[in-house]
């Protein structure tokens, strides 16, 4: 068996009998990128397409990222849910309620503007109008330098992970989802890298595991496990959740990115790895909905200082007229507060800060919870 070096170094933690299987339970080894120093950004859902594109596709491009734009392209990448196909027509999916599309002249500059890494693909809007919207996408990200992941031709295709360099750092992303399976790739046929995303079952864990292991073969310092899951507006994870999140990390992930709730959730240090269970909406034309302040989300920022997971740090965001925005005054409060208090169930140290707030990434934690 070839070792990478990730397999070395979790081999001092767990021994290499432990390695076998990802290392199992066993306590993850700290983080090790070789002391350098990066910031990767991670956001929620992203959707480009009807109310969006009609604002911004006769203006700038890039002016759909508002205030939020200069903090972007200070990042050495970043990661995000694209939340919609970018085509130009197409048949719809049938008997679907909500279809999104962006006008790829649009769409394509404003990602490249915002310094866009790699957008996972696995979710319950990719193919709202069938395979030439999906290839399309597709086509799209590849000519503008976006690696993506979670959605292809096949289930192969879909599960092949997207291996980018962000700034200094190797980083290789898994995207999964768990919401509307008529979209689920087969061994012939196009659609997204569907999971039930329950560590119970089998067929998702051998699945999983063959995923991170063609990560695994492009030596990656960074394993990020992008997941589209869990049913819209509920503002804590379910156990079911916790536990795949959970296991992602003793299996070799280092940053879970949880999407599709369209609001908030909270974040978790386990093993020294971060959980986000939901990054919220970055940017939309979704009304509203009253009492969740779906319209505020965060920009996740992953803080690397001399080759370990320092921190992450979130700048509260809102989207305002399909604009995404720094948030301030009583919205930036509110972001604030909330990640504070949906992570408390999770003992994750919430440290307020002048542009935000600040989780310290601890990487002697064998778990935040039993």
């Amino acid at each position: 068996m070839a070792w990478t070096r990730r397999g070395v170094l979790a081999a001092g933690v767990a021994g290499l009998a432990g390695c076998t299987d990802r290392g199992g339970s066993a306590a993850r080894a700290p983080f090790d990128a070789g002391g350098v120093d990066a910031t990767v950004g991670f956001v929620g859902d992203v959707m480009l397409g009807r109310g969006v594109t009609d604002r911004w596709v006769d203006r700038d491009p890039a002016g759909v990222w508002g205030s939020t734009l200069e903090r972007l392209r200070a990042l050495d990448g970043l990661v995000l849910n694209l939340e919609c196909c970018l085509a130009e027509g197409g048949r719809r999916w049938p008997e679907k309620v909500y279809y999104f599309r962006a006008d790829p002249g649009f769409a394509v500059p404003a990602l490249r503007a915002a310094n866009v890494t790699v957008a996972s693909l696995a979710n319950n809007h990719v193919l709202d109008f069938r395979e030439p919207g999906l290839e399309s996408t597709r086509t799209h990200l590849a000519e503008a330098g976006v690696a993506h992941t979670g959605a292809g031709p096949s289930v192969a295709a879909a599960l092949a992970p997207a291996v980018t360099e962000v700034g200094p750092l190797t980083v290789a992303t898994v995207g999964l989802t768990g919401r509307y399976q008529s979209y689920a790739a087969t061994t012939d046929s196009p659609g997204t890298a569907y999971v039930r995303p329950d560590p119970s079952a089998g067929d998702t864990r051998k699945t999983v595991r063959r995923a991170l292991a063609r990560a695994d073969e492009h030596d990656p310092d960074l394993v990020v496990a992008s997941l589209h899951w869990g049913p819209n507006w509920e503002t804590t994870p379910g156990e079911t959740q916790e536990a795949f999140a959970r296991w992602l990390v003793e299996q070799g992930v280092d940053v879970v990115h949880g999407h599709s709730a369209h609001v908030l959730q909270g974040v978790e240090i386990h093993q020294g790895r971060p959980i986000i269970y939901d990054a919220g909406d970055f940017v939309d034309d979704y009304i509203d909905k009253n009492g969740l302040y779906n319209k505020r989300s965060g920009l996740f920022e992953l803080v690397v200082t001399d080759g370990s997971l320092e921190r992450l740090q979130i700048v509260p965001v809102e989207i305002e007229n399909k604009t995404a925005t720094v948030a301030d005054g009583a919205a930036a409060g509110w972001v604030s507060e909330t990640i504070r208090t949906r992570s408390e169930p999770f003992e994750t140290t919430v440290e307020r800060t002048d542009e935000g707030v600040s989780v310290p990434i601890d990487e002697d934690s064998t778990g935040s919870r039993p």
